[in-house]
């Protein structure tokens, strides 16, 4: 072969191979993304802290034993009890939830113990991992925590948090530590995000907007939409269908929207009965909806959460857990009248 040829088909193995990194540039930033494969966006730590101040202990008291309801994740639970509160002495001590789906997922300690908990960890390190989802040795953190709904979080409702949280009683309890398999591992790269500026709240005198600013705290939407391959399924939002673990069976989460097949009926004063008592009339909520927590609430900032429900587009999704569970072509999943939607 002569040189000349030799030259040209290098030329055209050069141009193939541009061609072919052009082609997977392209299908990696418009699928994927890249933060699977360069991992994800992570700010350096900085050495700010928050003042213990008696208001933000009982701030803090207010969000992480209600509204946020921290210690129901991050805890084991006693199911025998009404609403399955943490169990006694182990609040905040972390959990090995044993999913079928996720069986390596396991819940921090997120009490003060040295050890086994976040007694060594620093006030930014806890802001990092509560808002913006990256662990003290900056691994990506598994969304089932919601950081993505906490990005919303105040800056003085966060150290509030991270005040009480130092508060708390420490509980030495050794825990495997979460390992997230291939792919999944790649793929979560992509949910932090940094919070690069100061967060303010929201008006609070605004109902509404109250209302929507603490409905994220709660995480509601996680846990009352449907998913699919992890993420919300778009026009489902709070439409409910998302199958949750009981001890023994599965438990489908509630249309909340105010559809006639959600909440229509519900006006305020049974909203609020319903949070304080874990009943809708003579029917008892499944434990597995953290009622336990959200009583603690006070009347105003429930009734601002129901006012910005009221505000939701209304989905057409009949979930029943008294009904023995079928196929439901909207969520996808099976749960009680998913044969009627």
């Amino acid at each position: 072969m002569s040189r000349s040829w030799l030259k040209r088909l290098l030329k055209i193995a050069g141009l193939l191979l541009v061609g072919l990194l052009l082609l997977v540039s392209v299908a990696v930033t418009f699928t994927i993304g890249w933060r699977p494969l360069i991992g994800a966006k992570a700010r350096p730590l900085t050495d700010r802290s928050f003042e213990p101040t008696t208001a933000r202990l009982e701030r803090g008291r207010y969000l992480v034993e209600g509204v946020a309801g921290c210690f129901f994740c991050h805890s084991d639970l006693d199911w025998k009890s009404p609403g399955a509160p943490p169990v006694t002495g182990a609040r905040g001590a972390g959990h090995v939830w044993a999913l079928e789906e996720m069986p390596w997922l396991v819940s921090s300690n997120i009490t003060p113990d040295k050890e086994t908990g976040i007694g060594d960890w620093s006030d930014d390190a806890l802001a990092r991992a509560i808002r913006e989802g990256i662990g003290r040795d900056g691994r990506t953190l598994f969304p089932l925590m919601p950081y993505g709904q906490y990005r919303q979080m105040s800056d003085e409702d966060l150290a509030s948090i991270i005040v009480y949280l130092r508060a708390s009683p420490a509980v030495h309890n050794p825990l495997p530590k979460t390992e997230i398999p291939f792919p999944v591992s790649r793929l979560i790269q992509s949910a932090p995000e940094p919070v690069q500026g100061p967060v303010a709240p929201p008006p609070m005198s605004n109902p509404v907007e109250r209302g929507a600013y603490l409905v994220s705290l709660a995480n509601c939407i996680d846990c009352h939409t449907a998913h699919d391959k992890g993420a919300l399924l778009p026009g489902m939002e709070y439409a409910g269908g998302f199958l949750l673990d009981e001890p023994g069976k599965k438990v489908a989460s509630l249309n909340i929207t105010p559809d006639a097949t959600g909440i229509s009926y519900y006006d305020e004063a049974l909203f609020i009965e319903v949070m304080r008592t874990g009943h809708v009339k003579a029917r008892q909520l499944s434990p597995v909806m953290p009622w336990a927590a959200y009583r603690l609430m006070n009347d105003e900032d429930l009734k601002a959460v129901f006012a910005y429900l009221r505000t939701l587009k209304g989905v057409r999704h009949q979930v029943d857990n008294t009904e023995t569970p079928t196929p439901c072509r909207l969520c996808r999943q099976r749960h009680g009248l998913g044969d009627r939607n």
